[in-house]
């Protein structure tokens, strides 16, 4: 859902052309949730500024459906006053509209499986947008409940690594880093990964991870 026509349909365009993928519907914000609901929708990207009714309020309405589906809310680098909003109504991921076809594609995907995404640009717009800044004492205080291990991986996902990015630089299996997000996340307290990714920050675990360049 995007305001500019020529931007839904690219969009359009290349997540047609994935034979696994099929675009159900595409508008602007009003109306949205609508659509949404009747093409029985598993996954909606969503622009984040449109000048009628906005990303949060049409993830809120979206939200409300009996079978919402995956949000992952596309943003601009100088698009940062909605995103604490979007974080806190629930969105499973963060794209920056210039991302690259292969990866708009594999990030829907990942959606449609249930995961979350951000993309690496997006973190630090996701930090400033939720309003953080400096060394947060709570998020110190839930980070000091994980093992070493689960640390390095939390720093990672706060960098914006997907899981097999993380295996490969800690050297482990896919599985046992999919079941340390999967600790980490529960001793958060239930937090998404997008959330996770925050509370890094705030305990400034981001670019303390092994093998930084």
């Amino acid at each position: 859902m995007d305001d500019e026509p020529l931007v839904r349909t690219g969009l359009r365009v290349i997540l047609g052309s994935a034979p696994d993928i099929t675009v159900v519907a595409d508008c602007a914000g009003v109306g949205a949730a609508e659509a949404v609901r009747d093409g029985r929708v598993d996954v909606l990207l969503l622009d984040i500024r449109m000048p009628v009714v906005d990303g949060p309020t049409v993830l809120r309405q979206v939200a409300a459906l009996p079978r919402p589906p995956a949000v992952a809310m596309l943003t601009t680098f100088d698009a940062r006053e909605h995103l604490d909003e979007a974080l806190r109504l629930g969105a499973a991921g963060f794209l920056m509209k210039n991302t690259a076809p292969e990866q708009l594609i594999d990030a829907v995907r990942a959606l449609a499986a249930g995961r979350r995404v951000l993309a690496p640009e997006a973190v630090g717009q996701v930090i400033d947008g939720y309003l953080l800044s400096g060394r947060d004492e709570d998020a110190v205080r839930r980070v000091r409940a994980l093992t070493d291990r689960e640390r390095q991986v939390l720093a990672l996902v706060g960098a914006g690594l997907s899981n097999r990015a993380i295996a490969s630089r800690l050297h482990l299996a896919h599985g046992t880093v999919k079941d340390h997000v999967s600790a980490v996340l529960a001793k958060l307290g239930g937090l998404n990964r997008v959330q996770a990714a925050v509370v890094a920050d705030r305990a400034n675990l981001v670019g303390t991870g092994p093998g930084r360049r």
